[in-house]
């Protein structure tokens, strides 16, 4: 995964990976805002398939994937999922990956009224990782 985020990159497409459901948001650098994409309910390669077709949509300088983390900071079982799904991504892809640790954010998208909590978390998560660049 890369550890700086080039200037250049602009458009981003965010995910709240989860093993039934996947949230998705798009954003961009300058308004450092995202938008919910809806969730995806597929597992596998028909999940991929709905994604490549998100990014062929939004054609995104790099894609966002939050990763979750226990309240202390330790990694479980659903962290390395969320990490294989980074790299199956980036494999499929070829854009560059970027990791969000994303505690609490379904929570938070949930507290906040999200019809759509995934692709409200997933809002949340690029909005997060928006904020962390110049």
């Amino acid at each position: 995964m890369p550890d700086t985020v080039p200037s250049s990159f602009q458009s981003f497409l965010a995910f709240d990976f989860g093993q039934k459901r996947t949230g998705v948001a798009s954003g961009n650098r300058l308004l450092k805002t995202a938008t919910p994409q809806g969730t995806i309910a597929a597992q596998g390669d028909a999940r991929f398939a709905q994604i490549e077709a998100r990014v062929r949509e939004w054609q995104p300088d790099a894609l966002v994937v939050g990763v979750p983390y226990h309240p202390d900071g330790a990694a479980h079982d659903n962290t390395r999922a969320a990490q294989r799904f980074a790299r199956q991504l980036h494999g499929r892809f070829r854009l560059p990956v970027y990791e969000v640790d994303e505690r609490y954010s379904t929570t938070e998208a949930l507290a906040a009224g999200a019809r759509d909590a995934d692709a409200a978390s997933a809002c949340i998560i690029l909005e997060q990782f928006l904020r962390t660049l110049p």
